[in-house]
């Protein structure tokens, strides 16, 4: 079956490089609570839907599935998905999380059809009333798309050519964040968790790459100040695939996550990782098997893991190749790839 598919979506980027057959339309649809600009998106995607009549929707994010599910149903379309990639409620309490809990709830009974990239998160959201087991499902093994096992691979000249640059000895251990800083991804707590290890032992060192969301690099660096050459920053980069085929251990700490894509991710690259056991990374990563996990926020914890990650270096290779076979076994971007496009057939098929 042919589909033609059209792309909307705010940014800078303008998609050409898609192709032909993919239409794309930049429209405003802020990342943050802006009551103009998110009715006016409203408005737009309501004039775009009826006068392109899809025969489905299929939004990703909450602030898009807000929109576009209200849209699609004012609009009356038949086949209106969402995909859930974690909840931004899940770490708040009081007025805040009954709010936001709530947005998810209208849109998720707006749609038709739920998609949820993690089995453990779907659990999570049937616990909270927030999705029916019979109206939502998970993809293959989960993910949101899978990895490109093209892109994520191990390169022993880019392992080499990355810590070159970086100053890192081949002999010395090097543990990777890779993500947005802030605090929900617990990267307060890596560096702290640092900090105690490398009182312990010397021949580490921590890297971030992403982009500092909300001045959390400066924090870590009055936290790691002792050991300020032993922390790096990588702001920004479009070959993360390099600085994973450069590390020895990722880490993930994060308080909230819909799967942790990132992981197997790494996990491709043929690294292990160190991440909290909550829902969603708990189907990344197999604990014991292709990695270590540890409750969110416990920085001992964390610093014993890496201690154990750091000195054990037939663990650390057992978990790396287990994680690689993993990746490409359960996680491929075929894989994911082929299950939604037969689930769109089957919706479709009327």
């Amino acid at each position: 079956m042919k589909y033609d598919v059209t792309l909307i979506f705010n940014g800078v980027d303008d998609f050409n490089d898609l192709g032909a057959e993919i239409k794309s339309l930049n429209i405003g649809i802020q990342r943050k609570v802006s009551l103009f600009a998110d009715f006016k998106a409203l408005v737009s995607l309501v004039k775009i839907f009826r006068k392109e009549k899809f025969n489905a929707v299929h939004s990703v994010t909450p602030k898009a599935g807000l929109l576009s599910m209200t849209a699609a149903r004012i609009v009356r379309i038949k086949v209106r998905i969402h995909t859930f990639t974690g909840q931004v409620w899940a770490t708040k309490t009081g007025v805040a999380r009954f709010i936001l809990k709530r947005v998810d709830c209208f849109f998720a009974s707006q749609a038709t059809n739920l998609f949820v990239d993690s089995r453990s998160q779907q659990d999570f959201l049937i616990s909270e009333k927030v999705v029916k087991a019979n109206k939502s499902q998970v993809l293959a093994d989960g993910s949101i798309s899978g990895v490109d096992l093209n892109k994520f691979s191990p390169d022993g000249n880019e392992h080499d050519r990355i810590r070159r640059e970086l100053g890192i000895k081949k002999e010395e251990i090097l543990f990777l964040f890779l993500g947005r800083l802030n605090r929900d991804k617990g990267v307060r707590d890596l560096a702290q968790a640092f900090v105690g290890l490398r009182q312990s032992i010397s021949g580490v060192k921590l890297l971030f790459v992403g982009p500092d969301e909300t001045g959390m690099r400066e924090l870590i660096e009055k936290i790691c100040l002792k050991y300020k050459k032993e922390v790096l920053f990588i702001d920004y980069t479009e070959q993360p695939e390099s600085y994973m085929a450069a590390a020895d251990v990722f880490c993930l700490p994060s308080y909230r996550e819909g799967f942790g894509s990132v992981i197997i991710e790494a996990a491709a690259t043929g690294i292990p990782s160190l991440a909290s056991r909550i829902y969603g990374i708990t189907d990344a990563v197999t604990e014991g098997k292709t990695g270590l996990l540890h409750e969110p926020g416990e920085i001992n914890e964390i610093k014993k893991k890496m201690r154990t990650m750091a000195l054990d270096h037939h663990q650390r290779k057992t978990f790396g190749n287990n994680a690689y076979e993993r990746a490409h076994s359960h996680f491929s971007k075929a894989r994911l790839t082929n299950a939604l496009i037969e689930c769109y057939s089957e919706l479709l098929k009327d």
